[in-house]
């Protein structure tokens, strides 16, 4: 029987897992529940489909833009301290969006929400590495990144499921007793992290705001067609930020935008497996639906359980990943996987003319194979990379380079459905596949750099 030294004790490590897992799913789940309800929302407010979106992009550019700083503020203040509140900031937000009776109110609320869910997602991976000992290190990544992909997939399911018995302020008024069930966890459980001395960056915080919100806003206006003065007039100025942010953060001993963990190989090249990753699993999710409706004629009903089998096959596989991540290489392990995700969009240019529902339930469940089996030990490479006292600041780059790629991912597939007509969602499949294969080539390049201890990368 192993005797740790390290982490917590298996009662409270339990407890603090339960913590992290309820106040990590409301925040990943709150990305995508709002949109099934947008209808009701529009209609209630008396506002237009396309105004009532911004309810939706208001929360995500709120996490993209606060992540980072986030993740700054919590090696400073310690992890505990920023997600405990980042659950209060989140739990008080949602009541507000609940009992908002305008778009604006809700508009602000909900960004206030993000900034809520971007201090629970900027340190959440991070209080992992202080909860579990590092003998068991990959099992907790694994446990984290399997609520992290069933939350983001149930989303609309569960907004479906309240919206058939309430009104759409409950999918926000949901949150308010789990809220404090999760704070109260917290405040009991979570462990004490250390404090970094130094001062807070206040002048990157807002140049890494301006860099991420304008680069995300570009991609995402590029990709509905907007005109090219607006894209440029958004792109430009980010790009500009990011640079002056480079630049700043160049030479510091622990920087917001973690430069000096980039230059760790380990980590740069998990950190661009991640984003490229993330990409192709949400180009595949816009360009499915659309495939098997408009392609395939078949119901919405019958596309809901034959893109079931992907998060399935996910919640099996991705905790037994996370496992053989603490005994095999992060890099073997995330390129067969993604090589078999690879495989299984690529398949669906095989597809009989007229498929059976089996014929398209295994090739979906060949995805959700292949990115459970990247998915956490890319997560323990990102982290264990690091040292232990930068772990907030790998925590925030990992959510960055996850909402990084699915922002991307959506984008190039709202761009290729607009561009490739009728074909669009083929096209993209196979886009979505061609990226995974490249992802798969990058992790396989891990390899050539050793395996990284705790903190210690090889070079």
């Amino acid at each position: 029987m192993h005797q740790d030294t390290d982490g917590l004790p298996r009662p409270q490590r339990r407890w603090a897992v339960l913590a992290l897992a309820v106040s990590i799913a409301m925040a990943v789940m709150d990305s995508s529940i709002a949109n099934v309800a947008l209808p009701a929302i529009a209609a209630d407010l008396k506002v237009s489909p396309s105004q009532a979106i911004m309810v939706v992009n208001a929360y995500q550019i709120a996490i993209v833009v606060s992540l980072l700083p986030l993740a700054s503020l919590g090696e400073k203040l310690g992890l505990e301290r920023v997600y405990q509140g980042g659950l209060i900031i989140f739990t008080l937000a949602s009541f507000v969006c609940a009992l908002s009776d305008s778009l604006t109110g809700l508009v602000v609320a909900r960004v206030v929400q993000g900034f809520g869910a971007a201090g629970l997602m900027s340190v959440n991976t991070a209080l992992v590495r202080y909860i579990y000992p590092q003998r068991l290190l990959g099992q907790g990544v694994g446990v984290n990144a399997l609520v992290v992909a069933i939350s983001s997939v149930l989303g609309p399911s569960v907004a479906a499921a309240i919206l058939g018995a309430a009104h759409w302020p409950w999918i926000f008024a949901v949150n308010i007793p789990l809220g404090i069930l999760a704070l109260g966890l917290a405040l009991r459980f979570l462990p004490a992290t250390p404090r970094a001395g130094r001062r807070f960056d206040a002048a990157s915080a807002l140049l890494s705001a301006a860099t991420f919100g304008l680069v995300m806003t570009a991609l995402e206006q590029f990709s509905h067609g907007a005109p090219a003065w607006v894209v440029a007039g958004l792109l430009l100025p980010g790009i500009l930020a990011g640079i002056a942010l480079v630049r700043r953060q160049s030479g510091r001993a622990a920087p917001l935008l973690p430069v000096d963990l980039l230059r760790i190989p380990v980590f740069s090249l998990s950190v661009a497996t991640s984003i490229c990753s993330f990409a192709a699993q949400m180009l595949a999710f816009v360009a499915l639906p659309f495939y098997l409706q408009h392609q395939l004629g078949r119901s919405q009903v019958e596309t809901g359980l034959l893109m079931t089998p992907w998060p399935l096959v996910l919640i099996v596989v991705s905790p037994l990943a996370g496992r053989a991540s603490d005994r095999l290489p992060a890099g073997l392990l995330g390129g067969i996987g993604l090589v078999v995700m690879a495989l299984g969009l690529g398949s669906f240019t095989l597809l009989p003319e007229a498929p059976s529902a089996l014929d398209i339930g295994w090739r979906t469940a060949l995805c959700g194979m292949g990115f459970g089996l990247f998915q956490s030990p890319n997560n323990r490479a990102i982290l264990s990379s690091a040292p232990r006292e930068r772990s907030g600041g790998a925590s925030g780059m990992l959510s960055t380079a996850r909402l990084l790629g699915q922002t991307t991912g959506a984008a190039l597939g709202a761009l290729t459905l607009r561009l490739a007509g009728e074909q669009g969602a083929q096209v993209a499949l196979g886009v979505a596949g061609a990226i995974a294969l490249g992802a798969a080539m990058v992790s396989f390049s891990r390899l050539s750099t050793g395996r990284p201890k705790d903190g210690h990368a090889s070079a």
